[in-house]
Parts: C-alpha cells; sequence; structure tokens
C-alpha cells in the first residue's frame, strides 16, 4: 500500500517527474491498492447493526449514521488518493494529518455514543495513522490509542464487553508496522536502483562522448596540421584534407547526438577504416586489417570500441613511426614503436577497460618487447 507523508519522503515524491508518477499509476497493483485497505471496512457493519437495533433518540441515530460515513469517506478517501502520486500532488503536505484529526475525532464521538459497539473503528484509526502518515506521529497516535483502549475495556464498566478489541488491536498494530517497515525498505532499494541506474547512464554517456571526440578530434587535429604543412607545397592536397576535415566534424557531432540519444553503436569494420585513415593522416604507418570476419560477432562492438581508443592514443601520444593491429576471433593487440614506458591510464582506458571487463575479457597495457606500447584484449 502506498501512502503519502507530511514530513518523511515529501521531497523524493515531489522531485519526482510527472511522467514517472503517471507511469506508475498505470500499474493495476498501485491503482487498485486502495482495496486492501477498504475490504476491512465489512466489519463496519457492527456499529451499523448497533445503530439499527438499539433503541435510540432519531437526531443520535442520526447523528451516529453521519459520522460512520463521514468515518468511512476519509478513510477511503486516504488511501485512494494516497496510492495515486498525481492526485497527491495536488494536496497540501498536512492533508494526511488532518485526515488523522477527523479519523480520531469521529472515533471518540462514536464511542462516546454508541460505546462498545463503535471501538472496531480504533483499529482502522490505527490503521489510517500506521499507514498514511509519518512513522513518529504513527507511533505516537497507536500507542495513545492502545491505551485508551486498555484504560477504557479495564477501567469503564460501561467497556466491559470491549476487552477482545485490545488484543486485536495490537494485533492489527504489529502486522501494520511490519508493513510499514517492509515497504520503507522497498522504496529505499527502488530510489536506491533508481540512482544506481541514473549514475550508469551518466557513465555511459561520458564513456561513449569521451571515445567519440578523443579519436574524432585527434583524427582532424592530426589532417589539419597535414593541410597547414601542405599549403604552399600542394594546395589541391590542402584542399582536399580541409574537405575531410569538414566531413569528419559533421560525423563527429552527429555521433555525438546519437551518442547522448542512447543509439550510438560502434562497428569493428568501420573502425579499422577509420584507425587506417587516422595512422596516415598522422604520417604513422599502420599495419591493419580490413575485414572483421575473423573476430567472434559477440566480441565486435567492445573491440570497435578499444580500437578507437587505442588506435587514438597512438596518434596522439606515442610519436610512433610504425603500429600494428592484429585481429583474433577473441583477441585484439594494438602495438607501436613509440616512446613506451609506462603510462597511468586516462579516462579512455578507464572508460575501455570498464567496456571489457563487462564482456568478461581482460584489458593489459604494457610495453612492447622492442621497444614502444602494446595493448591487448582477450577473453
Amino acid at each position: 500500500m502506498s501512502r503519502t507523508t507530511a514530513a518523511e519522503g515529501s521531497a523524493a515524491t515531489t522531485a519526482a517527474p510527472a511522467e514517472t508518477a503517471d507511469a506508475v499509476e498505470l500499474d493495476p497493483w498501485i491503482r487498485w491498492a486502495w482495496l486492501l485497505a477498504t475490504v476491512w471496512l465489512v466489519f463496519m457493519v457492527f456499529p451499523v447493526l448497533d445503530l439499527v437495533q438499539t433503541p435510540r433518540p432519531a437526531w443520535q441515530v442520526a447523528l451516529g449514521a453521519t459520522m460512520i460515513v463521514v468515518f468511512t469517506a476519509v478513510y477511503v478517501h486516504g488511501f485512494v488518493i494516497s496510492d495515486r502520486p498525481r492526485h497527491a500532488r495536488r494536496l497540501p503536505d498536512w492533508w494526511p494529518l488532518a485526515g488523522l484529526a477527523a479519523e480520531i475525532a469521529l472515533t471518540a464521538a462514536a464511542i462516546a455514543l454508541q460505546g462498545t459497539a463503535a471501538m472496531g473503528l480504533v483499529i482502522y484509526t490505527s490503521a489510517y495513522a500506521m499507514l498514511l502518515t509519518p512513522m513518529r506521529l504513527a507511533v505516537v497516535t497507536v500507542g495513545v490509542l492502545v491505551g485508551a483502549t486498555a484504560a477504557l475495556t479495564t477501567l469503564v464498566e460501561r467497556f466491559d464487553g470491549g476487552q477482545f478489541f485490545l488484543p486485536v488491536l495490537i494485533a492489527t498494530i504489529v502486522t501494520l508496522t511490519a508493513t510499514r517497515v517492509l515497504e520503507d525498505r522497498r522504496e529505499v532499494s527502488q530510489v536506491m536502483a533508481e540512482e544506481m541506474a541514473l549514475v550508469a547512464e551518466r557513465e555511459r554517456v561520458a564513456r561513449d562522448v569521451h571515445d567519440v571526440l578523443g579519436h574524432s578530434l585527434t583524427v582532424v587535429v592530426a589532417k589539419a596540421e597535414l593541410a597547414e604543412r601542405l599549403l604552399d607545397l600542394d594546395p589541391q592536397r590542402a584542399r582536399t584534407e580541409l574537405a575531410e576535415i569538414r566531413s569528419l566534424s559533421r560525423e563527429a557531432l552527429g555521433e555525438v547526438r546519437a551518442t547522448v540519444a542512447g543509439l550510438r553503436v560502434a562497428r569493428l569494420g568501420d573502425e579499422l577504416a577509420a584507425a587506417s585513415a587516422a595512422l596516415a593522416a598522422a604520417g604513422i604507418e599502420g599495419d591493419v586489417p580490413d575485414d572483421p570476419a575473423a573476430v567472434d560477432p559477440r566480441r565486435r562492438i567492445v573491440l570497435a570500441w578499444v580500437l578507437r581508443e587505442a588506435v587514438t592514443n597512438v596518434v596522439r601520444h606515442s610519436g610512433a613511426r610504425r603500429c600494428t593491429v592484429d585481429l583474433d576471433s577473441d583477441r585484439l593487440t594494438v602495438s607501436d614503436d613509440g616512446r613506451g614506458g609506462p603510462h597511468p591510464p586516462g579516462n579512455g582506458l578507464r572508460g575501455v577497460g570498464e567496456r571489457v571487463r563487462a564482456a568478461g575479457g581482460t584489458l593489459t597495457v604494457d610495453e612492447a618487447p622492442g621497444g614502444g606500447t602494446r595493448l591487448e584484449v582477450t577473453w
């Protein structure tokens, strides 16, 4: 059963987007959860029968009937609204407290009018307090109700016949408390799961944007430097490089948009071609296969991201003259003859490392036997 509280959890409820609340409301278990509370209203038949069968002045019968109707309406309204977040947001934060105050006042008035026959209202009031109001207030309220019930049934002769209400009330409160605690834990777990999903999505977008822009901008810089050198030596070739820079920039912009939208998928064949072009633009001799068929199809997307980051690092940091890419069904190796030596992993390597580990593989980066750096991914 959902509930609306005046003090606890209100910030989380108001901070939730309207779309989330509306989506939750579509769940039948949420939409009809109030029936679990109202089904117990069948026991309201006892005060109703007492009004019908016990001789009283007409005004007392009318007053008692009115109190039962109002009590029932407040009780049902509380649970119906609390299970519909979109409607609950339209009400002030104090509305559950006002409903509880009305329930307590009507319970006291009904007991004063009908005696033992109306003591069942205490159970409904306890349920309202425990499930719809802040926990501290609920504990105080049910404590007062239990104490008042015990005092009436043991000290006031008129209520001697109502002693059986006390164990029923205590059992009901214990059950409701367990329900409340379990629901609180469920809500906390749900909030934590949503926050973890949000963090994971942010990391995915950051990782993808880094991989996309890091590679694209590195190639753009390399081509810009090449075009600058060719301006005087070969103007036509320089114009060709500038046209490719423009095309690469547009592609990078489209890739960033697709990444943010969650649509970006790296393709190993495309990345092999892009690696060859990037190495050539940087003046590095590249030995790059052009066919990804040797790679297990399940590994290609991950290896595409790894290849993009590895080639970007070779172009940007290695100072290499040659770079070799080897592919196998469950292996990728990228080695160069550049500076080598230990390098602290940056955001790019950390990102591809996370991708590889998530896919069940292992990423290692170490110094190549003949000098330079060797990156290897294996399964």
